[in-house]
C-alpha cells in the first residue's frame, strides 16, 4: 500500500491486488474490499494528527456499527487499485466514511470497481458508549467535503 495523496478532506491510497486476496477464479473476494477500506479509513484518521494505535491507547475504541458495499466490477489478481476515503458525517459519538474504490490499471484499465459506507461509533475500553474526544470530532467536522466535492 502507498499513500498517494492526504489532504484533511480525503485519503488516497494505492495498492496491487496480492494472490492470496482474490478466489480460484483470480477475482478479488467481496470481504477484502471491507479490509481497504480500513486502510484508507486508518490514513485519513492519522492524517487528522493521531494514529489509530494513539486513539486506542488512549481510550478510545472504534467500532464499525454499520457497513454498506455497492459492487459495480471486479478487481482481479495484480490489478492497481486506489481506495479513496472521506469523512461524509462526523456525529458526537460515531463517524461514517465514505469510499470509492477504483482500479487504476489493470485488466480493463480505469474503472470504478465499489463504493462503500462504514459507520464507526465511538466506545471506551470496557464497550460502553461515550462520546468523540473534542478536537477529534472538531477536526473530523473540518474534513467533511464541501456538498458536491
Amino acid at each position: 500500500m502507498r499513500p498517494v495523496s492526504d489532504t484533511p478532506s480525503r485519503t488516497v491510497v494505492e495498492l496491487r491486488v496480492r494472490y492470496p486476496e482474490t478466489d480460484q477464479m483470480g477475482v478479488v473476494y467481496h470481504a477484502n474490499y471491507l479490509a481497504w477500506c480500513d486502510m484508507g479509513r486508518t490514513e485519513l484518521i492519522r492524517g487528522l494528527g493521531k494514529s489509530y494505535a494513539e486513539l486506542e491507547r488512549e481510550g478510545l475504541i472504534l467500532a464499525v456499527s454499520d457497513v454498506s458495499l455497492r459492487y459495480h466490477a471486479s478487481a482481479r489478481y495484480d490489478d492497481l487499485v486506489r481506495v479513496e476515503t472521506w469523512v461524509e458525517e462526523a456525529r458526537s459519538r460515531a463517524i461514517t466514511f465514505a469510499y470509492l474504490i477504483s482500479r487504476v490499471e489493470g485488466r480493463g484499465g480505469p474503472q470504478k470497481l465499489v463504493s462503500a459506507k462504514v459507520t464507526l461509533i465511538a466506545l471506551t475500553p470496557g464497550g460502553a458508549t461515550r462520546k468523540l474526544p473534542p478536537e477529534m470530532l472538531a477536526a473530523l467536522k473540518a474534513a467533511i467535503p464541501p456538498q458536491g466535492a
